[in-house]
């Protein structure tokens, strides 16, 4: 039976283990018992001099999820390809079998790869300057008191008629003020 379990590799080296592990797969023909190798990412959108940028980012950095049916070879072969420090969920240490993921888990993490409204960062924080670029105080500066990257949101203080007023723009409405 295909169970989905969690690997956990060298952070940074993510790519590579998945290469090594989809290569090990095909020269061991094991093609029959692994189904699918996936990095989990998501898609943001960050602002960088003005301009949205969209990029792909690991949620889970130094992890990959394989759909397997888990055996003596296939736990063999991932267990021993290089950069694999081992599955997550080992109960009773290393050499033991690990604990596949539950459907909701698994769902949980491949949902964020597949979701079409970005996430926004932004490359302010609390204190930087900016000027309000659209919206209705368009033109008006002020100071970063709140971010919200969730939301995709900042509150500037901006002065309005000499009194400062926090005001909620969206990170594509502002400009960094150098």
């Amino acid at each position: 039976m295909f169970k989905w379990y969690a690997v956990n590799t060298y952070s940074g080296h993510e790519n590579k283990v998945k290469e090594n592990l989809e290569h090990r797969v095909r020269t061991l023909r094991q093609e029959g018992n692994v189904r699918q190798i996936v990095i989990p990412t998501e898609q943001v959108q960050e602002l960088k001099g003005g301009q949205k940028i969209q990029k792909e980012q690991r949620t889970m950095p130094g992890y990959l999820l394989i759909n397997m049916r888990l055996t003596d070879d296939t736990w063999r072969l991932v267990r021993q390809t290089p950069g694999v420090m081992g599955f997550v969920g080992e109960v009773g240490g290393p050499g033991s079998k690990p604990v596949p993921l539950t459907e909701q888990e698994v769902d949980r993490i491949l949902k964020r790869e597949v979701i079409e409204r970005p996430r926004q960062r932004a490359e302010f924080k609390v204190g930087d300057q900016v000027k309000v670029v659209a919206g209705p105080l368009s033109d008006f500066s002020g100071e970063v008191a709140e971010i919200n990257p969730d939301a995709g949101k900042l509150k500037v203080l901006v002065s309005i008629f000499g009194r400062e007023t926090p005001a909620e723009v969206g990170f594509d409405q502002v400009k960094k003020i150098s």
